[in-house]
Parts: structure tokens; sequence; C-alpha cells
């Protein structure tokens, strides 16, 4: 996930912060995913981001938060991306090649994080668009089955294609065999996926706050009503997005926690930017 955050520019450096690209995937042509050394410093939490960008025509570096896609445990770093065409940074980024370098500032933050809820039974992780991308690196993360005992992957896009790079992950995590073996041959029942359209004929149709509120997602997968007492939840996609889910889930009993507070249910405070 790209997220909008009011630093966009920062004073001219010599790059002491560059990593090196070593892979680029383009999903369609408006989504791509990349990977990047990793500092040998840097230490986060599965959820978090970090502030990436390029050199700028006037020198100075353009930098925009993005959310780390790749697990903690990861020896490099993976990032997914949109592609706005006149954006300050993607406009740019989306050109990148292995061995290419850009520039990461080594300090985490973010409130997608396992130590902001509640223990709890079910987690939902509820994403638009790239907002998929800090629950891309909660899904990898062996910690996240250790405190839940159902992950509920909700991912709604326009398109079939937009979903491929959430459907892949999950499809791999559920035949890795180092997951069974930690977890159990019933370890892919565990990790549930519901992936939908809004404006292209699939599976499963509509918004993941009319999914919710409706009671159509629980019953497609077999699930009880959301519950304060067994299920957190994430929300990670645009403002508005992100408004609408929490209302729905305030709806259910559940409340709004944080790194300080932890609660039913997290936000990411940033937001996706249309002008990246």
């Amino acid at each position: 996930m790209t997220l909008d955050l009011p630093v966009t520019e920062a004073p001219a450096k010599t790059l002491p912060d560059a990593q090196t690209v070593t892979e680029v995937k383009h999903w369609t042509d408006s989504l791509f995913s990349f990977r990047v050394t990793r500092p040998a410093s840097l230490r986060f939490r599965s959820g978090e981001f970090v502030m990436i960008g390029l050199p700028g025509d006037n020198g100075k570096p353009i930098l925009r938060a993005y959310s780390i896609a790749s697990p903690n445990w990861d020896d490099e770093l993976e990032f997914y991306s949109i592609k706005v065409p006149d954006g300050p940074l993607t406009s740019r980024l989306q050109h990148i090649k292995p061995g290419d370098q850009i520039i990461l500032r080594p300090k985490p933050v973010g409130t997608l994080v396992l130590d902001a809820l509640l223990p709890g039974k079910r987690l939902w992780f509820l994403a638009t668009g790239t907002g998929i991308a800090p629950f891309a690196s909660l899904m990898r993360d062996p910690e996240t089955y250790e405190r839940y005992e159902q992950v509920v992957m909700m991912h709604t896009c326009r398109t079939a294609e937009e979903l491929v790079y959430g459907a892949e992950l999950v499809d791999n995590l559920r035949h890795d065999p180092l997951l069974a073996e930690m977890y159990g041959e019933d370890f892919a029942k565990r990790l549930l996926y519901y992936p939908t359209t809004t404006r292209e004929q699939s599976p499963f149709m509509g918004r993941i706050t009319d999914n919710l509120t409706s009671g159509k997602v629980l019953t497609d997968l077999n699930l009880p009503p959301i519950s304060p007492e067994t299920d957190r939840a994430m929300i990670c996609g645009s403002l508005a997005f992100n408004v609408d889910v929490k209302a729905v889930l305030e709806g259910f009993g559940l409340h709004e926690g944080a790194n300080s507070d932890p609660r039913e249910f997290v936000v990411e405070k940033a937001f996706v930017g249309e002008g990246v």
C-alpha cells in the first residue's frame, strides 16, 4: 500500500539510505511489486511501513510511505504499488529494474500490528487495492497463526486482474509445506480468502462494507456472527473506505485500538494517495 503522508520531500543528500532493487513484477498496467535489499539494521513488525523514494529533478529525494509487504523474517523487502502516470514518485518508480537503487529510510512505523489488538479467535484483514500490502506481510508471519485460530483476508478491487497479487500469495501460503508442518495439514483451512470485484463479474461481488453488513461473507465462508469476544480486525484502504468499515465494525460492538491501547480493531491512520 502507498500511504499519502504530509512529508513529500526531504533535504538533498547523496543517497546514504540507498538499497538495490532485486526483482520487479508488473501485475497490471496500473499495479506492480518490487523487492529490494534490506538494511542490516532494519527491524520492523509485520504490518508497518517505511519511507521510500527516488531523487527528484532538483536533486531532492521524493519520498512516500509504503507498507512493507514482506514479513519481518524475510532477508529482502517487498513493496506493492499503484502506477500514477503523472505521480511525482510512481511515474518514475514504475520504471525501476533489478540493479537500480532506491532510497529507503529505515524507520518503520504503523498501526497495523498484532500488538495493537487484544487476544481473539479470528482475525479479519479488510483491504481495497494496494491496501493488501501490510496484510501480505502479516499473512506470511507465523506469529499471526500463533495468536489466532483463523485469518480471513477480504480484498476488494475493481477487476479480477487486480486481485491476482493477493490470490497468488494466499494460494502459495496454503500450499506451503513448512506451514503445514508447523500447524498441521489443516492449516489451509485456517487462512480464508474472500476476494470481490466491484466493476467486473466474478465469483464474489460487492464492497466489503456491504458483504459484512448483509452477512453474505459469513454465509459464504460458513462463519458465525462477528463478535467483540472472538473477532479482531485490521483496515487498510482509502480514507473513505477506512471510515465506512470502521463504522461497520463499531456496529458489531468492536472498538478501535492502538499500539498504546490494544482493542478489537485498528485502522491505518494514513491513507492511499491519488497523487503518488
